[in-house]
């Protein structure tokens, strides 16, 4: 049975949602939810890739505006946070044992929701971890957007102070079998639950005291600390992008918005990263924490000029939607 999607009063859920839940090849199932645009003109599909711990109610007000801006909308969870599956007996850990794992979740989505249901083009707007995963697949030729976006993607970790040497202590515990426990220090509190004053996230209070409230409400869908096992798969993952031929690679168009005062992603790895890229373009929003999207309004403000002028979609003129109630498939 898929979660269903929770509203709460400053969170309610964009009318007309569809909810289904697909499978991987794996055998897990992922929970998606998928909207119709609200302009009169379509623009093509905006997928909501997530970053780590993430739950597609944490993107309500984004979805809002994509809706707006003429696009159908795809978000789903990741395999082990959100509404979807996990490989771990404990719900509130965040976990995979390699990032591969995550190629399976974004291809089932793919060939059952987008291929399946939503018009081209595609395109892809993806945060931190998600973003790490998405500069992979276009690398790798993978990836399943025309244009992809990428918030403050997970190109090098600077929120652990000696990450070589985290790496090879979490290469070795998971070596020794505790790669299914919380990395040292966790625990099963959500980080969107914790304490505004020096969080890493956004310095917009109410955004914040809006996601903080979703996160409750979701209860282990908005997980905790990762695993041993999960933080050593990405430290593998990022490995890839120190290799400077790495982003010269990447022929699918991409901009890339860094978060200029990002406590938990290196800005300058992801800005020389960025240059680098064959076909992509990079703003820095300064003043910006991690979480871009969740900021305050003039620093959404510049997100979103950015967004309109680098993501075009094909004009389809169609009449204006109507609000269906909720279905569920």
């Amino acid at each position: 049975m898929t979660v269903p999607l929770l509203a709460t009063p400053d969170n309610p859920i964009p009318p007309g949602a569809t909810l289904l839940t697909v499978r991987t090849a794996d055998g897990l199932s992922l929970r998606v939810a998928t909207w119709a645009p609200t302009a009169r003109v379509v623009q093509g599909t905006v997928c909501l890739v997530q970053g780590r711990a993430e739950f597609i109610e944490k993107y309500f007000e984004t979805v809002t505006e994509l809706r707006g801006r003429g696009f159908h909308v795809v978000a789903f969870d990741w395999r082990g946070q959100g509404g979807s599956d996990r490989t771990v007996e404990d719900p509130h850990k965040g976990h995979v044992d390699d990032f591969s794992e995550y190629k399976l979740d974004l291809a089932a989505v793919e060939t059952q929701v987008m291929e399946a249901r939503m018009p081209r083009p595609f395109f892809g707007l993806a945060h931190s971890m998600g973003g790490a995963i998405c500069l992979t697949a276009a690398r790798e030729g993978w990836l399943p957007f025309g244009r992809l976006v990428v918030l403050a993607p997970m190109v090098a970790i600077c929120m652990i102070r000696r990450p070589k040497a985290a790496m090879r202590l979490a290469a070795f515990l998971r070596a020794l079998g505790f790669g299914r426990r919380y990395v040292p220090g966790g625990s099963a509190v959500s980080i969107a639950t914790k304490p505004f004053p020096n969080n890493r996230l956004t310095a917009d209070p109410v955004r914040y005291a809006r996601n903080a409230a979703a996160a409750l409400a979701v209860g282990a869908g908005a997980i905790g600390d990762p695993t041993i096992g999960w933080l050593a798969a990405a430290f593998r993952a990022m490995r890839r992008f120190e290799d400077p031929r790495y982003p010269l690679g990447i022929r699918v168009p991409v901009l890339v918005v860094a978060a200029g005062a990002d406590p938990v992603c290196s800005t300058p790895a992801v800005e020389r990263f960025a240059a680098r890229l064959a076909a992509g373009h990079t703003i820095t929003l300064r003043g910006a924490r991690h979480e871009i999207l969740m900021e305050r309004d003039a620093i959404r403000e510049q997100f979103w000029a950015a967004f309109d002028a680098f993501v075009p979609g094909t004009a389809t003129p169609v009449q204006a939607q109507g609000e269906p109630e909720a279905e569920v498939a």
